[in-house]
Parts: structure tokens; sequence; C-alpha cells
């Protein structure tokens, strides 16, 4: 009988009433509870717990019964006809102000708790754990937990205090560097990072752009001394939208046109306003602005995740966040990277120039005056042609050529990540699983300490060779032998070479005869000890490590984040990949974070050989990016360059300790035959210690982590199938899913 007594309370559980959303949240805040504690305690995740509060998503069983018991519970303790009476002023900040503060934007926490009279300068924490971006003006938790009667779920308005912010914090930027504009009961609020709301009170886009600019006080400090400050950036919810007149989604036409058009009753309201926008007009991520008058600029940028703004490939359902969360992402990466400029891809290549402004001010003049100059060490403000052989088809140097000319290897240089695999041995096929490892953060690594080009390439006959010296070099390579390589002085290894890529190549093919590369392969071509005599060079006499401050910041957010997550950079091999295992789980808006820094890294290397986008673009043309600074594929080429090489030179010592020979090789992620199903069962560590210049297991960019583990069965049951014993089985080694097969073409 017990057992069925125990079915109908299970029952009545599933069906247990939950007071409505607004309440929820009223209760946990007047317990003082966070998101992260209520998701702990339940085993949820903190978005679920969110989504409960917001309305948009219900409870089920079994979680439903005890989020129900727990409110239930609260409710005893905080009615909602409660007359408790609230301390006439918080003790955490009794004594915030020895006069009245000067106006600033009105505030309201995130959380509902007690209110505060107006005159106390309080501002709550958001019920977020994890700082991000700049910290409001004062943070507090309120003392007292009780809460009056009151017809709104918000409490009442409170102001921003100017003074006692946080030491470090520019004022100018009190509240973080972006905000997400919501409406919630016909109120917009901006949601600020760390935790902080404040009430909005412009009707239209114009407003909302003097609003943002003299009251909001967003933006971000400059990265660098000659660099500039950065602009404040909005992001605006559906919701937002509609209340400024705007659509929340774009027709097909706009969407491929990128922007709204300029008949667009909003885009008149700018006009009228003198207020202009830039060539890339009213779209996803647009900017607005008045010509900048001395060092002080008016400009404030706009995302619509709804239009797109937010890539789902590199930002996952970060656009579909609520506010506060949003907020939380977007602060994050804005605190550790930069505030968002466009897709990541872009601010990549932003985050470039805002760590090497192109000038600088020049020291005073005999009048005392400062001018512009160049600033060492950047790309300058001008762009500079590239070599022919470095020119992608259809770019201008190149518009004399025969209309279907194909340029081979020693007309073009063709730098590319590996796209390499072959058939099994028999050997191999008696092992049991195909195990895929990934190095982490590869090209951000192949940038780090890399000496690239500044200025324009000067061309040599018969060079010799210098491999400190970048730029492309016309050499035949064809004659390194892998089955015999120097590993070090006087140290040479014999291995089977084929069943080794080639270093010189993408598909991993020996080349034939003189071809371009980039100065790090002819540089690895003398390490493995052979001779090279190359025949011409473009080469780059003005150069420097111009990426290493890029390289700094991305590590060091990418290590920060992962940190958060769990995986720390001194992990043992062994809890590395425990670690690794579900850490996304752990905290998925912060994974999304990790996910938008790699995407950074890969879009903004790829900006610099950017190719054109439509415009009515003809081939022999110029196209809108050859005329950025920024445009150098000579600097693509040598990151993909030495990242491949740093690759290849894993893979042979690995060769030579042990024997093992990759089966395929994608990009950055190279798959092993192993009789085991982690990489520790052919990785060669002794005593916790990897093999010196081979692969370790590691968080940092240039280690690797685990991709995947098939079986061997599956290796060869896909490639039977499809027909294709080369195909490339690193490219689904990570779940095993085979979608769409080229036969390696």
């Amino acid at each position: 009988m017990s057992e069925l007594f125990d079915a109908v309370d299970a029952l009545l559980a599933s069906r247990a009433t939950l007071p409505p959303p607004t309440e929820r949240k009223r209760l946990r805040a007047a317990h003082g509870l966070t998101i992260e504690e209520v998701a702990t305690a339940l085993k949820v995740r903190r978005a679920t717990v969110s989504g409960w509060e917001s309305g948009k998503t219900e409870p089920r069983p079994p979680e439903r019964d005890a989020y129900a018991r727990l409110l239930d519970k609260l409710a005893e303790l905080y009615p909602a006809d409660a007359n408790a009476s609230t301390p006439a002023q918080d003790t955490a900040v009794a004594t915030t102000f020895a006069s009245a503060p000067a106006p600033a934007p009105e505030v309201r926490p995130v959380s509902t708790g007690p209110a505060v009279p107006e005159a106390t300068a309080v501002t709550t924490e958001q019920d977020i754990p994890h700082h991000t971006g700049t910290a409001p003006a004062t943070v507090s938790r309120p003392a007292s937990t009780s809460r009056p009667p009151s017809t709104s779920r918000r409490p009442a308005a409170r102001k921003a205090a100017p003074a006692n912010i946080p030491a470090g914090t520019d004022p100018r930027f009190a509240n973080g560097p972006l905000a997400v504009i919501d409406v919630e009961d016909g109120q917009v609020l901006a949601y600020c990072t760390g935790g902080l709301v404040l009430d909005v009170p412009a009707k239209s886009i114009p407003a909302l752009v003097d609003w943002t600019l003299k009251e909001a006080k967003l933006g971000q400090p400059k990265l660098s001394g000659p660099g500039k400050d950065a602009d404040p950036l909005l992001v605006l919810t559906e919701s937002a939208l509609e209340r400024y007149g705007l659509p929340t989604t774009l027709t097909d036409e706009e969407r491929l046109a990128g922007r709204i058009s300029e008949g667009h009753k909003v885009i008149k309201q700018l006009a009228r306003a003198e207020w202009k926008l830039t060539k890339r007009g009213f779209g996803p991520w647009a900017r607005i602005y008045r010509p900048a008058t001395g060092s002080e600029r008016a400009c404030v940028q706009l995302c619509i995740p709804s239009w797109n703004a937010l890539d789902t490939r590199h930002w996952g359902a970060a656009g579909e966040l609520p506010p506060a969360e949003l907020a939380r992402v977007l602060g994050v990466y804005a605190s550790r990277v930069m505030t968002p400029r466009g897709s990541t891809a872009v601010t990549g290549l932003e985050l470039m120039t805002a760590l090497h402004p192109a000038t600088r001010a020049s020291e005073p003049d005999a009048t005392g005056k400062r001018h512009s100059e160049h600033n060492p060490g950047s790309l300058g403000k001008d762009p500079v042609d590239c070599a022919p052989c470095e020119a992608p088809d259809g770019h201008p140097l190149l518009k004399d050529l025969p209309r279907f000319h194909v340029r081979g290897p020693a007309e073009k240089l063709f730098e590319e990540a590996y796209d390499w695999a072959r058939p099994m041995t028999d050997a191999e096929c008696t092992l049991r699983h195909l195990v895929g490892i990934d190095v982490n953060m590869a090209f951000a690594a192949g940038a780090n300490g890399l000496v690239v080009g500044l200025g324009a390439p000067t061309h040599v006959k018969a060079p010799v060779f210098d491999p400190k010296l970048p730029g492309s070099w016309l050499v035949d390579l064809s004659h390194v032998d892998l089955s015999r390589v120097k590993l070090g002085k006087d140290k040479w290894a014999d291995l089977d070479g084929s069943l080794l890529p080639s270093p010189f190549t993408p598909k991993g093919e020996r080349p034939e005869g003189p071809a371009w590369y980039a100065t790090p392969t002819v540089a690895y071509a003398v390490e493995l000890g052979y001779d090279v005599t190359p025949l011409e060079a473009y080469v780059r006499y003005e150069n420097g490590r111009y990426l290493d401050g890029w390289y700094n910041r991305l590590r060091d957010a990418y290590l920060a984040t992962m940190a958060d997550l769990g995986v720390d950079a001194d992990l043992s091999p062994a809890d590395f990949l425990t670690a690794m295992d579900g850490y996304r789980g752990r905290d998925p808006e912060l994974a999304i974070v990790v996910s938008a820094v790699k995407a950074t890294v890969k879009g903004g290397l790829g900006k610099l050989r950017e190719r054109p986008r439509g415009e009515g673009w003809r081939p022999g043309e110029p196209w809108r990016a050859l005329s950025r600074p920024t445009w150098r594929p000579d600097i693509r080429a040598a990151i993909i360059s030495r990242t491949r090489i740093n690759l290849h030179r894993k893979i042979v010592k690995h060769a030579a300790f042990t024997g093992q020979y990759p089966i395929a090789v994608l990009s950055d992620c190279v798959v092993y035959a192993a009789d085991g199903t982690s990489p520790l069962d052919f990785l060669p560590y002794r005593d916790g210690k990897p093999l010196p210049g081979g692969f370790k297991l590691g968080i940092n960019p240039g280690l690797v982590k685990h991709e995947g583990t098939q079986s061997v069965l599956w290796g060869e049951e896909v490639r039977e199938r499809f027909n294709a014993p080369e195909l490339n089985l690193a490219r689904y080694i990570k779940d095993g899913t085979v979608t769409d097969v080229d036969n390696g073409e």
C-alpha cells in the first residue's frame, strides 16, 4: 500500500502549483539566494532556473517537486503581503556620500530585493557569481530581506553612485562596456555587466544614442597607449526593436543586403537628428556617429541578435539568452578580449589594430604642439601591395593573366592547413581504436613570437635564404626525404617516410619542383638537415613581432575562461582529461565565450586575406578589403605555415620515438591507431613527463586535448562504404557521424 501512496504523491507533485514567475524571483531574492545556488541545489543549469523565473519555460518532474517545495518554504518566510519595515538606510552604504551626488542614470537591480530609499546610493549584485567587465558604481546586497507590498515586480528606481567606484575603474565607463536593451512591463531597461540595470528614458533610437553617450557611462578604455577608447555597445532584444520601431527580423532582401532599406523611418529619424551611419548601413552591427571633434568621439554601436548579429556557429545560443545572461556572456568576452566590433572575425582583426594603432602622438614641436606620426611596430595607416605570388586569384595585380589561367605552385603561394590521410597498415588494422588529439588554439600558438613583415615586399633574385627574414621564397624542396631527417645537432632518425605527410603541401604530397613557400616552411627544410637554394624571393626588411600582444590577449582570455570552467593549466595529464570531459555543461554561458574566443583567432586570421563579398565585383578589379592596411595575405600565410610546421615537427618526434604514425591529419587534429581509447594509451609519458618536442596534454595553446575516439572497424567500414580508402577520418573522429563525403577531392 505504501508504494501506491508514494506513486500518488509523485503524481500530485508532477502537477504541483507554482507561483507566477515574478513571485518566484521575488522569493529567491528575498532569501538572498542567487540563481547559481538554486541551480546547484536542484542539479540543473543556471539558464534553466533563469527560464523558470522569466516565464519562458516551466519546470518538469522531478525538479518541479523540489522547486515547488523550495518556493513554498520561502513563501512561508516572506509572504507577499508582509508589512515588514524597511531600514531607513542600508548599513553597507550608510556613508557613501559626504554630499549630494551629481545627476546620474536611474538604476534597477536585477533581483527583486527590499525597497531602499531613493536617497541611498545602492545597486545590487546580479544573480551571477562571476564578475565581468567594469563593475557598477556601487555594489552591495541589501541587508534586509523583507519586502513591503508593491504592485510592481521591480523595486523603486535607484540612483547610480558616481562615488565609491572600485579601484582601477575608469569613471567614464563606470557601468561597463555594453548593455542589453530590453522592455519589461512597458519599461525600457539596460542590463549592464556586473549586475547593473539602468532605466532608459529614451523613446527613439536617436534619443537612445544621446542617452548612451551623455548619461549611461558605457564604454571601455583603450587597450594601448596610442589607441582609442572602445565605443559603447547596445544589444537590442526583440522587445526593444518593437519599442523603437525596428523590425524583429529582416526580410530576405534585407538579409542579402545586410541592412534595412535607406527609406526606413528610423534612418530618417537619425538623419533629422544629424546622426550618421557607416557605409554598411543599419544592419546587424550598426554604427551610429557624428564626426569627431578633436579627440572626442561620438559613436555608439548596435548589436541586433535577431538579425543574426551573433552567428550561432561561434556564439551558440547566446542570442536566445535572457538579457542579464546575454550581458554576462558579452561582458566576459569584452573584458577579456575587447568590446565586440562585429562578427568574431571582424573583432579579431580590430583587436590587432587596437593593440598596435597605426599612429601615435609625436613629441611636442617648438610651439608645443603634437602631431600624428607612424607608430613603430604597427602596419601603418596606408595599405601596401602584396607580392604577385601572394595575391589571391582575381587580384588587380593579376589582371593581365589570361582569363582561364590556373596558377601552379611556381606562381602562387599556397600555404594552407593540413587535409591529409592514408590507408591503414595491416599492423594498424589489428589495433582496436582510432584516437584523435587536437591542438589547443593552434593558429594562435603559430602566431606567438612570429616575425612578420610590416611594410611592402622587396623582390630579390637568387637570394641566400635567411630564416629570420619574413617573406615568400621560390625554392625546390622536392629533394627533402622524410625517411631520414635531422632531429637535433648531429642526430639523425630513420623513418618510414611513406607513412608521413609532407610538411610542404597541405595535402601532404611531396612537391615535384620549385614552389613558393613562406619563411617558416623553408626554415623547416633546413632544420630537417637539407640545403635550400631559392631562385627568387619577396622579402620584407621592415618586420617585427606584430602579433605577440594579440596572441597574449587571446591566450589569457582562453585560459581564464577555461579555468572558470574547471580546467586549469597546471593539471596532470589524467586530471586534465577528466576536467575536459563535459566542461561545457558546467557553465554553458562561459562555454559560449570559449567558442567565441577560438572563433576570434581563426576569423581574425582569415580577415587578413578577405576575399570579395559580392558588391558587383569582377576579377581584376579591387575590392573593399584591399583598402585596409590589415589586408595582409603574407601574414596569414606565415601563420598557417608555422602552425603546420609546428604540428609536423611533433608528428616526426613522436614517430621517431614510438614508431607510431598518424592515420589522418586535418588542420590541427591528428588521428592515431591505438589499443586503448585515451590519448594516454599512445602518448609516451614517462613519470608524468611528455616526450620533449612531442605532443603534450594540457590546456595551453600548442598543447593537445582529446578530440574523440572511434573503433578501427568504424574507420574501415566508413571508408569501404564510401569507396574512399584515403577518406580523412579526422573530420569525423569527434562523434563518428559521417554526413557528407567528397572522396578526398
